[in-house]
């Protein structure tokens, strides 16, 4: 299982918005896996990336029902609403990882989760300062707040622009180029919402619900 990420060098900021069909040019993968007992709500969820030679693209496009969004800050508590997520490590040596979760409203956490090593070395989980988020763009179909709970089919989509710049300062590497390969999942869940659910891209072996899993990671490769 892997993916292969696009480089589109010719992108500008209008092409990447919600509607653009720049996206066409994506591969596609899909969040089909949902391992764990939960309420039998399983969106569908399509996600696509892109890169130029300064940021990375990504989008995501959700089939759901029972929507709710009540975060509305940067690093709040977003995996309790309508929520998608994309855990990656870019260190070809190491499963440090950031962890951008993002809910439905466009309100998204986002933390330097420690590889194992580093763990045991004493460092811990950082919180990406607010002013080094504010330099993600990013486009939301829905309102900050979806309150209360939507409960007929909608549709929403999630498209978020990371430069480069911020991966080199997290985790000291350079702006990938044609053949590089980083390690990634990608996740849709809404643990408080009326119909709680957890799936993933790649598998996830635990018993209980759990996206911190970086040993189940597979390869996302720059085309």
């Amino acid at each position: 299982m892997q993916y292969i990420i696009k480089n589109t060098d010719n992108i500008t900021e209008k092409d990447t918005s919600l509607s653009s069909a720049i996206w066409e040019k994506a591969e596609i993968l899909r969040v089909a896996h949902f391992p764990w007992p939960d309420s039998g709500h399983r969106p569908e969820t399509v996600v696509r990336l892109l890169y130029t030679s300064e940021a990375l693209y990504i989008q995501f496009q959700v089939k759901d029902r029972f929507v709710r969004a009540i975060a509305k800050r940067f690093q709040d508590n977003v995996c309790g609403d309508s929520c998608v997520e994309f855990f990656v490590a870019p260190v070809s040596n190491s499963l440090a990882y950031f962890n951008f979760e993002v809910n439905c409203g466009g309100t998204m956490l986002l933390h330097r989760c420690p590889s194992v090593e580093e763990r045991a070395a004493g460092q811990e989980t950082e919180n990406v300062a607010d002013v080094d988020g504010a330099t993600i763009r990013l486009e939301h179909s829905l309102p900050v707040i979806v309150d209360p709970e939507l409960i007929e089919p909608t549709n929403w989509n999630i498209e978020y622009r990371v430069p480069f710049q911020l991966f080199a300062k997290y985790f000291d590497i350079k702006a990938p180029k044609s053949g590089d390969v980083w390690r990634a999942n990608f996740y849709k869940c809404g643990d408080k919402t009326s119909h709680p659910h957890w799936g993933s891209w790649a598998p996830v072996n635990t018993e209980q619900p759990n996206f911190h899993t970086p040993e189940c990671f597979r390869p996302i490769i720059f085309a």
